[in-house]
């Protein structure tokens, strides 16, 4: 039997959230024992020195939304904030180099970072259903596999679109045993985190955590 907080990433992305709203998340994740906190780079430090001494993960996020930026630069900053103290690394695919059948720069992509956090954090690859066919999600899944990811991800929140229960049950079937899934985008009440397990998913990416195990309805979706 699962503990459902302890699946749950307590979520803060927004471009706007403050070191305030990031250290009310942080309290807010101990207090309910989350998996972890996911938040922007900058705020790894803040949510770090409050979650040290506990069982919550700090997560952070890596090429962040786009999935365009650089290879070497996905690595620095994977680096960087290890350094910082993030346990967790939620990082986006090259998209565009999917799309163009790229398959060996976007698995070398996800190595460099995969290998930037080695024995440090475990890796998220977040592969953006949305803009994706399913044939693209089956190769995105497989690829990451293949670079060594720990989990697959559904999605940013930034692209439109969130998690649904089909993809979510294509990217366990397609992973298998050799990766995890986190479901992440539109999941805001509990009826919809339960399903999401039972199609597959061993994380719940949501900034409605606390509405979620509370047995209440989100206000936002990511």
């Amino acid at each position: 039997m699962y503990s459902l907080p302890s699946m749950i990433d307590h979520t803060l992305l927004k471009p706007d959230s403050t070191i305030e709203q990031v250290t009310a998340l942080s309290e807010e994740a101990k207090e309910y024992k989350f998996a972890s906190v996911c938040i922007n780079p900058f705020m790894v430090p803040t949510a770090y020195s409050i979650l040290k001494d506990t069982e919550v993960k700090v997560c952070t996020v890596i090429g962040f939304p786009l999935g365009a930026t650089l290879t070497d630069v996905k690595e620095f900053e994977t680096k960087l904030a290890v350094d910082n103290g993030a346990a967790e690394i939620d990082m986006v695919i090259n998209i565009g180099a999917l799309k163009s059948g790229e398959d060996n720069k976007v698995r070398k992509d996800i190595e460099a970072v995969v290998q930037a956090a080695k024995d440090n954090a475990l890796v998220k690859v977040i592969i953006e259903t949305v803009l994706l066919t399913e044939a693209e999600k089956e190769k995105a899944c497989l690829l990451a596999v293949e670079a060594g990811a720990d989990f697959v991800k559904t999605s940013t929140g930034f692209a439109g679109g969130g998690a649904t229960l089909e993809d979510v049950k294509l990217m366990k079937r397609t992973v298998g045993d050799h990766a995890e899934v986190k479901a992440s985008g539109g999941v805001k009440d509990e009826q919809t985190a339960l399903a999401m397990i039972e199609a597959g998913a061993q994380r719940i990416g949501t900034s409605s955590g606390v509405a979620i195990v509370s047995g209440h309805s989100g206000s936002s979706d990511y």
